[in-house]
């Protein structure tokens, strides 16, 4: 009798490991390519040139952005 209730027990955990925990591995998964896609750069718009580039990368002068000094300074002239 309790050989029976330690089987039926042991499968029982069984089941839930093989469903449940590798539900919580997947939504890890799900979650870290999430913040992939948020950590992804912006893109904006060069006021000179018009080109993008990545926000990360511009230049911000006088509240705007710039892909360099050189359109930096020849929207100064």
């Amino acid at each position: 009798m309790i050989l029976k209730a330690l089987l039926v027990g042991a499968v029982i955990y069984i089941v839930y490991i093989m469903f449940f925990k590798q539900k919580a591995v997947k939504t890890t998964q799900t979650e870290k390519k999430s913040q992939n896609k948020q950590q992804a750069d912006e893109m904006v718009e060069c006021t000179t040139c018009g080109v993008y580039v990545e926000i990360s990368e511009a230049i911000l002068s006088s509240g705007k952005y710039y892909c360099s000094q050189e359109c930096i300074d020849g929207a100064a002239k």
